[in-house]
C-alpha cells in the first residue's frame, strides 16, 4: 500500500539517503529541485518496499511518477504493478515522467511490448562544458565575451559569497521585487518565488553554493547551485536585472569560474518550451540535451 506523505525540508536526509547514491544526469533528482517546486508541483513521496516512490504534478495539472529510486532490477516488476494500479484508481494521465534512458532500459526487459514512451522535448536539460562557460573562447561564444566584457567596463561592481552578512535578507527582497514587476498573478512563478526564499532561508542545510553580485549597493544578479556528483552541477536558480546589459553573462561564467571549476559539465535545467528561454540556453552552446521521457504501459 502507498503511503504519500507531503514533502518538507526536513525529509532532505531521507531523500538523500535514495539520491546520493545514483548518478543521475537530470535535474529533477536534486532534493533542492524538489524542494523548490515542492508546491508548485504538489510533491509528495512514499517508501515501497525500501524503494523511494516521487508523485508530482506537472505544469499542466497532471499527476506522475517519477522513476523508482533504490529498486532492485528482480523487483522492478512488483513495484510498476503497484503503482500501474495506482494509476487507474486515481485517474494519473501517464505512469513515469521525468525518467532516463537507464530506467527506460530497465523496464523495457519487463513490459516490452507494452511500452508507450514518448521524448518530452521542453523539459531536456541542457548541459553545458564548464571550461567553455569559464572562458567564453571560441567564435561561437564571441557574443558573449563582447557582453561580459561590457558589464565589466561599465558597472561598478560587487560580487559576493550567498552567506556573506546580509546577502540572503536582499537576495530575498529582489527577488519580491522581481516578482512584483514582471509576474505578479503568474501562479506558478510564485511558487517559484516561495521556493527560492525557502531555499535561501536553508541554504546552509541545503549544502547550496550561491553569490550576488552588487551594483550600487543594489542586487542586480543572484545565483545559487550544487555540484551533485564529480561530473556535474546544477544551476537551481538565476535571477537577474536585465536592464543591465551583460549581467547575466557575468553571473554565469563568474559563478562557475567561482565554484565549479573543477566539475566537468554544468546542468542549466531545462526551457520549458518557453521560446526566449530556449533561445538564451542555446546561445550558450550547450554539448548536448539530456533527454528525458514519458512512460505509459
Amino acid at each position: 500500500m502507498l503511503i504519500f506523505k507531503k514533502l518538507t525540508i526536513d525529509d532532505k536526509k531521507l531523500i538523500d539517503k535514495y539520491i546520493k547514491p545514483y548518478k543521475f544526469s537530470i535535474s529533477e533528482y536534486s532534493f533542492t529541485t524538489l524542494l523548490i517546486w515542492r508546491k508548485g508541483c504538489d510533491i509528495e513521496y512514499a517508501i515501497y518496499n525500501q524503494v523511494l516512490i516521487i508523485k508530482k504534478r506537472d505544469f499542466r495539472g497532471n499527476y506522475h511518477f517519477m522513476q523508482p529510486i533504490g529498486y532492485k532490477k528482480e523487483d522492478l516488476k512488483e513495484i510498476i504493478e503497484v503503482l500501474k494500479e495506482y494509476k487507474e484508481e486515481h485517474g494519473l494521465k501517464y505512469l513515469f515522467k521525468d525518467v532516463e534512458d537507464s530506467f527506460i532500459e530497465d523496464i523495457k526487459e519487463i513490459y516490452s511490448d507494452q511500452l508507450d514512451m514518448f521524448e518530452d522535448r521542453d523539459n531536456f536539460d541542457y548541459i553545458y562544458e564548464s571550461e567553455k562557460l569559464i572562458t567564453l573562447a571560441g567564435k561561437k561564444l564571441h557574443s558573449k565575451k563582447n557582453h561580459y566584457n561590457f558589464f565589466i567596463k561599465t558597472y561598478e561592481y560587487v560580487t559576493k559569497d550567498i552567506n556573506e552578512e546580509g546577502v540572503i535578507a536582499d537576495c530575498i527582497r529582489e527577488s519580491r521585487k522581481w516578482y512584483e514587476k514582471n509576474f505578479k498573478g503568474d501562479q506558478y512563478l510564485l511558487y517559484e518565488l516561495e521556493g527560492i526564499e525557502e531555499v535561501l532561508i536553508n541554504i546552509g542545510k541545503l549544502e547550496l553554493k550561491g553569490m550576488a553580485v552588487y551594483i550600487d549597493g543594489e542586487v542586480a544578479a543572484f545565483t545559487i547551485g550544487e555540484a551533485v556528483n564529480e561530473d556535474m552541477a546544477i544551476i537551481h536558480i538565476e535571477k537577474g536585472d536585465a536592464d543591465k546589459r551583460g549581467v547575466y553573462t557575468f553571473i554565469n561564467k563568474t559563478f562557475v569560474e567561482k565554484y565549479f571549476y573543477n566539475v566537468a559539465t554544468i546542468n542549466r535545467e531545462q526551457d520549458l518550451g518557453i521560446e526566449g528561454l530556449r533561445k538564451a540556453k542555446k546561445s550558450y552552446h550547450p554539448i548536448r540535451l539530456q533527454e528525458k521521457y514519458l512512460v505509459n504501459l
